[in-house]
């Protein structure tokens, strides 16, 4: 029976730092061999080296001259089983004996099968399957790890897969037999049309990693400059038991209107050395697991992680260029959409580490309460643009499926995400890409919920239209296995699609309220003219999402996010000072809607010190008593700076660390305000209704709505059940203002919880203290909030 495909052995491959270089004759050779004489038999003893870039060997080339060029293929054809029409052949064959590894392992190979995607296990082996519309050739790169060297590889398999039998659609297919269980390292070199203009980008050198890999294999530990080209390559781990959630585990299953959202990065929570973590814990998974006790103390109940998919933290250092010094520490650089950050595991650990590692984490702060909700980039990947393309999977298996382009203008890679590409979202193959993903962390790691990142790009077509009903938008609202989930959108992206209120939702989608950040920022600092909008705003956004089904809960209220300034420098700063970040300055954005208090920055005026600790606590207060989901960055709850800087992505250092020496410091006076602050709100079910107000529900205690130079704003929260009315005032005025204040509820006295003009502990009192006065004396820059009780 003639072979179904033949083997290439090349040079061999060690996991970490990356590939190296070697001897070619020989495996060329070999290579030549297996070609001639069809499979058979094989042993190499010494270990070739693989060394990435390289051209392919001499018997690869045969092969593609042997096939020449592939008949075309619909368009319309799909990749996985949901988009995919046409009914997939399972043949199995009698297979012959392959060559042997030179670990001992004898490997055999049959046609395999398209679905699913990725590396599978079966019954005879580990079935690889890559989709790829436009490629002319594939070839599956295989490393397997010797048995007596943990972390060391030995020779490198490359299989060329035969387009009329390892082919179905346009998914390449085989299944390998003799392969172990976890370990091997593997990745694609993939060929096809080189007509740039038309959009193809195929460079049959590099070896690509699966955008369908479960877990990646990279360098070692986050950050490591002497590591800086460590290659990608995909790995599996099918020989570990399957995690033990526990008997008695179940996720919090927190209603929306309940949530408290902490938006916090997993690296940068730990990595401190004042975390008084072990060296090889800091930074990690496990790092978070230990500060859970931190958590639970603030009254948060939901974290919000910036990015943990795979990502290249050192791809600045790629080539010399002004941001050659930056480490990505914020992740929004994806590299692949199923695999966790493999640079998060403890110790080095490594990719199947960090799994097991990802799901100890999320077990542990769902034992707490504490639901996780992954910030996901699928606006953009790692690879860049067309002047310093980063290839390293997407662009070089179809570039043409996996973006978006301008085909009128020599195919030039449109850019709204503002990292040079931008990902095809509603391209069949890629919106099933994306679903498939977002199943996987569901399924396989039990998060709760998803914040898309510039999620406006996933509202646009494959030429970059707006879509007034998209596809993967909708597919999401929708989807059974993602129905129990939290779905978030950052409603913009870098082409100006603003849909803040408008993003297409289905009476799912919640988003982050950008107008509620904006208008509460310019109210507090006392910008004229804001009091009505701001009024709008504390009472749930009705203007903006009180339309269908949706809810105040689908307004994410936040003062603060990971770009942009932290709290305590939005009352520092009015300038960025973005320096640090090798752009001249010209990075971040100018318009922060910041006040510094009356100077630029550090200082020691005790006056100054005192107006800006008012501030921080008065858009607590704000934060905390509004309508919607409240957010809150990780560090506001001691004041952490970023010394004006309002882009940090890139600094691996205290900049962005949380600091647990000042968390202590400040323990008992701002951490206090701002946990007390936070529990009160979880307390009180008037302050997260779970519909829009009515007249019923709220007294505003305005008379001058139409003065513009009227910064005061004063309402009253009714509770017709138990009587535990809410009274809050704000003051954005300079001066005092002596305001009325209206009777409580019969049988019931005010009592004073909140008045952000006095010391700690007098500044937030949980018992509250009783006051009988008809009139309050509120400072400047302060707000007060009372609560009636019996």
């Amino acid at each position: 029976m003639e072979s179904l495909l033949f083997p290439v052995l090349g040079q061999g491959i060690k996991a970490s730092p990356g590939f190296g270089s070697s001897t070619r004759s020989d495996a060329r050779l070999l290579a030549s061999a297996a070609f001639l004489s069809g499979p058979s038999a094989l042993r190499y003893s010494p270990p070739f080296r693989f060394e990435m870039g390289v051209r392919l060997s001499k018997a690869a080339s045969r092969w593609r001259r042997k096939f020449g060029k592939l008949r075309r293929r619909d368009p319309v054809e799909r990749t996985t089983r949901n988009v995919y029409d046409q009914h997939v052949q399972e043949s199995m064959v009698k297979e012959k004996a392959s060559p042997v590894l030179e670990s001992g392992i004898p490997l055999k190979y049959s046609p395999g099968k398209a679905f699913p995607l990725g590396a599978s296990k079966v019954e005879d082996g580990i079935n690889f399957a890559l989709f790829s519309q436009h490629a002319s050739s594939v070839i599956l790169c295989l490393s397997v790890p010797k048995r007596q060297n943990v972390g060391e590889y030995g020779g490198m398999v490359e299989v060329a897969l035969d387009p009329h039998k390892n082919k179905t659609g346009d998914i390449w297919h085989v299944c390998v037999e003799g392969l172990p269980g976890s370990g091997v390292l593997y990745g694609y070199r993939v060929d096809g049309p080189q007509q740039w203009e038309q959009g193809y980008r195929y460079d049959s050198s590099i070896i690509l990693l699966d955008p369908y890999a479960k877990l990646v294999a990279g360098r070692k530990y986050f950050g490591d400059v002497t590591d800086k080209t460590s290659k990608f390559l995909g790995t599996y781990d099918f020989s570990s038991l399957p995690f033990d959630w526990g008997p008695d585990y179940k996720p919090p299953n927190t209603p929306e209107t309940d949530l408290v959202i902490y938006e916090m990065n997993v690296h940068s929570f730990t990595a401190d050395e004042s975390s008084g973590l072990e060296p090889g814990i800091r930074g990690s998974y496990l790092g978070v697991i230990d500060k859970i006790p931190h958590l639970l103390e603030l009254g948060i109940n939901a974290v919000e992680l910036l990015p943990v998919f795979e990502f290249d933290e050192l791809e600045f250092q790629r080539y010399p260029n002004p941001r050659d010094h930056l480490i990505n520490t914020w992740g929004y650089s994806t590299m692949n959409f199923f695999a966790p950050m493999s640079r998060y595991a403890s110790s080095g650990g490594g990719p199947a580490v960090a799994a097991q590692e990802f799901k100890q984490m999320v077990k542990a702060l769902h034992n707490a309460g504490i639901e996780v909700i992954l910030d996901v980039v699928y606006n953009h990947t790692n690879e860049a643009d067309d002047d310093h393309p980063y290839t390293t999977s997407f662009r070089g298996i179809d570039n043409k499926v996996y973006y978006m382009m301008d085909l009128k203008n020599n195919a030039e890679l449109l850019n709204f995400s503002g990292c040079g590409n931008t990902l095809n979202c509603n391209h069949p193959v890629v919106m099933e890409l994306i679903l498939d993903s977002l199943r996987h962390w569901v399924e396989e790691y039990h998060v709760d919920g998803f914040r898309f990142d510039l999620a406006s790009v996933l509202c646009r077509g494959n030429d970059g239209t707006p879509l007034n009903a998209p596809p993967l938008v909708k597919a999401i609202a929708k989807d059974y296995v993602l129905s129990r989930c939290k779905i978030i959108a950052e409603p913009w992206d870098c082409g100006g699609l603003y849909l803040v209120g408008r993003f297409p939702n289905w009476d799912r989608w919640a988003e982050w309220n950008g107008k509620y950040r904006d208008d509460v920022r310019r109210f507090i600092k006392g910008d004229p003219g804001m009091k009505g909008t701001f009024a709008t705003r504390v009472s749930g956004s009705s203007d903006l999402y009180q339309v269908n089904k949706r809810r105040p809960y689908h307004s994410i209220n936040f003062v603060i996010a990971h770009d942009g300034f932290t709290l305590c420098d939005l009352v520092s700063y009015n300038f960025k000072h973005n320096d640090a970040n090798g752009e001249g300055g010209k990075d971040g954005t100018n318009d922060n809607l910041s006040w510094n208090c009356g100077f630029e920055g550090e200082t020691d005026d005790v006056n100054v010190l005192s107006l800006r600790s008012r501030q921080m606590k008065n858009f607590h207060v704000v934060l905390m008593i509004s309508q919607g989901t409240p957010m809150m960055l990780m560090g506001d709850e001691y004041g952490h700076t970023r010394h004006g800087n309002n882009n940090s992505y890139g600094h691996d250092t205290a900049m962005n660390h949380f600091q647990w020496g000042q968390l202590v410091a400040r323990k008992d006076d701002h951490f206090r305000f701002f946990s007390e602050m936070i529990k009160f709100r979880r307390k009180h079910s008037i302050l997260r209704h779970n519909r829009f107000l009515t007249k019923n529900d709220v007294t505003w205690h305005e008379h001058y709505w139409d003065n513009p130079e009227s910064k005061f704003l004063a309402f009253t929260l009714h509770d017709e059940k138990l009587g535990g009315d809410i009274y809050l005032a704000v003051n954005a005025h300079d001066y005092f203002v002596k305001v009325a204040i209206p009777s409580p509820p019969q049988k019931q006295q005010w009592h004073r919880v909140v008045d952000t003009n006095r010391q700690s502990p007098n500044d937030f009192v949980t018992e509250g203290v009783p006051f009988s006065g008809s009139s309050y004396n509120i400072a400047p820059y302060s707000s007060i909030v009372l609560e009636a009780k019996p």
